[in-house]
């Protein structure tokens, strides 16, 4: 199954736009936790944010960062985790991978062959070549930087660019041309909550890729307009994620049900936005 449609079938099932993204800081775990050894209380608090989220999720978004800092073990904690992310819902590697020949074919067959992740996170800076060995998995998602999230994104992003004798922000040209690698309709873009201007922009030079949105929650994005923003003609395609908010919502030994009652009160918020659209 392509990942888009995995994505569409997960979207409709659990009525959801929500991503959820894995993102374990052992020093934030609940005091239960405390003495427990990193590797074993981060694969047990992941499992338990899964399980008590996954009703009300369209994917899953493990930021392989928290995981690498883990040390050698780190990958196999990774596999852990995502053994208990249920084999519907699709899940994406926040990566942001992005180099070339056979650098990239390397990452692209890590993520894809040995560790069977749906979708990648890919920094398209490199050009074409450093993205083609992702987009030859045909069947994979690859969700290419585009206008991201956070403050300093202006620093580059912003920048004119000028073609055919007009003037077009950095950010737009980048998805213009991921818009022409999209041939296998594999392609999806990352833009942050935090430029829903942007955001609408984007989705109309692109209207049926999916959308990664991260920034709401901790990074001040506006959830309302994100979903308004980023879904396509069928409400769908957009992937609004949140970590630390869903993860940290409780600090208690009830840390997983009070996650899952902030994930079921953002999807429901979402789909809320889209029914008086």
């Amino acid at each position: 199954m392509k990942f888009v449609e995995k994505l569409a079938a997960a979207t409709r099932k659990n009525k959801s736009l929500l991503c959820v993204g894995l993102d374990p800081e052992p020093s934030r775990f609940p005091p239960a936790y405390i003495g427990e050894p990193e590797v074993s209380s981060v694969i047990s608090f992941c499992h338990k944010i899964i399980e008590a989220t996954a009703p009300y999720v369209c994917a899953f978004k493990p930021n392989i960062a928290f995981f690498e800092v883990l040390g050698p073990q780190g990958m196999l904690v990774l596999q852990e985790v995502v053994k208990a992310i249920p084999s519907d819902i699709p899940v994406i590697l926040d990566a942001k991978r992005g180099d070339i020949g056979n650098t990239a074919r390397n990452y692209a067959a890590t993520v894809f062959d040995i560790y069977g992740f749906d979708a990648v996170t890919i920094n398209p800076y490199l050009g074409y070549d450093s993205v083609a060995p992702f987009l030859a998995y045909r069947n994979k998602g690859v969700i290419l930087l585009c206008r991201t999230s956070n403050p300093g994104a202006r620093d580059f992003q912003d920048l004119p660019v000028q073609i055919d004798n007009e003037v077009h922000p950095l950010y737009e040209v980048v998805a213009q041309k991921i818009r022409s690698w999209n041939v296998d309709g594999n392609c999806g873009l990352v833009v942050g909550a935090t430029y829903p201007q942007e955001l609408a922009n984007l989705r109309a030079l692109c209207p049926d890729m999916p959308i990664l949105i991260p920034g709401v929650g901790a990074q001040g994005g506006d959830l309302a307009a994100s979903v308004r923003a980023g879904v396509d003609a069928n409400g769908e395609n957009a992937l609004i994620s949140v970590s630390r908010g869903i993860l940290y919502a409780g600090d208690g030994e009830e840390f997983a049900e009070e996650a899952a009652k902030e994930a079921r009160r953002l999807r429901d918020r979402m789909n809320a936005v889209l029914n008086t659209a």
